[in-house]
């Protein structure tokens, strides 16, 4: 028996699909894991009475609003990143290369807790159309960020993009730009000019630069929705190499910061959030662990962590000092 295919609803302002077997809004509710929680549904402007969620089907391109009590008094901004239209809860974007098989690679993806993947335009393979296409492994389980990975000039990247629009019916894309193929870093004045195209063709664009801030200033001031400064040279796995150019990107940043590049371990995403920026972009420290799936577990916890860490506010650094008050102690002061 054939899988019915999903509808797709816009719930609360955000896409979501809906197996379209059971399309209720008992079942939406299910799905949203607020089953058995006080809630109340409109549907396109109407409120949908309790009685009516098991009975109640939606259909595809339906508007949901889900609403419930919260206290009184001034709202504060939920802990969300926001690009473009879209609003997304995780931090980690992950790429989906270098898998030993699809199964693998959505494994690892969905361990990872990630909203977001990055997929890369390749010519269909005309001798072999129906062979195994990551765009069917990864369904609707992701928002899809196309990439122009590969591309050396402004004009072949600004391509891809025109067809990644239209393959993925999406203005959110990544812009790589490379230099050349030996080190793989960002080519600035390629990059820059495909930005603004880009941005003249109304494209929200993520942009992969250098780690120096005032290239960094420049793509923001071009209109990118968001710079991706590289950590370290793309797939070399050294983490952070310098932080305080990252910093000094952040301080000068009016859009969000994504760390792209060079990651190769949990630690790495950690240090990089403890920066205080939006988010970082990886893959094959993921794909090419030992274990990808622990791998991305591990990616997902460092991520929250440093997220977290930074929220809190680190203790300032200085000298030495007891975490224990001194002042009754029974033991003789040192060198007395």
């Amino acid at each position: 028996m054939a899988h019915a295919p999903a509808i797709r609803l816009v719930v609360n302002g955000d896409p979501r699909a809906l197996d379209a077997a059971t399309p209720t809004i008992a079942a939406l509710v299910r799905d949203l894991g607020l089953e058995g929680q006080r809630v109340a549904v409109e549907v396109n402007g109407d409120v949908v009475t309790r009685a009516e969620h098991g009975t109640r089907k939606l259909a595809d391109g339906d508007r949901v609003e889900v609403v419930t009590f919260v206290g009184g008094g001034e709202a504060h901004d939920e802990d969300v990143l926001r690009l473009g239209d879209h609003v997304f809860h995780s931090r980690l974007f992950v790429g989906t290369g270098k898998y030993a098989t699809n199964a693998q690679m959505v494994a690892a993806l969905e361990a990872s807790g990630t909203e977001v993947v990055t997929v890369a335009l390749r010519r269909v393979d005309l001798a072999r159309k129906d062979g195994p296409n990551v765009l069917d492994a990864l369904g609707d389980r992701f928002t899809l960020l196309p990439n122009t990975a590969g591309c050396y000039t402004a004009d072949d990247a600004v391509r891809v993009c025109r067809m990644a629009r239209e393959l993925a019916l999406s203005d959110l894309v990544k812009l790589e730009v490379l230099a050349d193929p030996e080190t793989l870093l960002p080519e600035p004045f390629e990059t820059l000019k495909a930005l603004k195209t880009l941005v003249a063709e109304k494209f929200h664009v993520l942009v992969y630069t250098n780690d120096d801030p005032v290239t960094a200033k420049r793509l923001e001031e071009a209109g990118a929705t968001a710079v991706m400064p590289l950590g370290s040279p793309i797939g070399s796995g050294l983490g952070i190499l310098n932080p305080g150019n990252i910093e000094r990107i952040l301080a000068r940043a009016k859009v969000p910061i994504v760390v792209d590049a060079g990651v190769g371990t949990a630690s790495d995403v950690a240090v990089a959030m403890e920066l205080g920026i939006a988010g970082v972009l990886l893959n094959t420290a993921i794909a090419k662990a030992r274990d990808p799936v622990r791998m991305a577990r591990a990616m997902r916890d460092a991520c929250s962590a440093g997220r977290d860490a930074f929220l809190a506010g680190r203790m300032p650094k200085g000298a030495p000092s007891p975490s224990s008050p001194v002042h009754g102690t029974v033991t003789k002061a040192f060198g007395s």
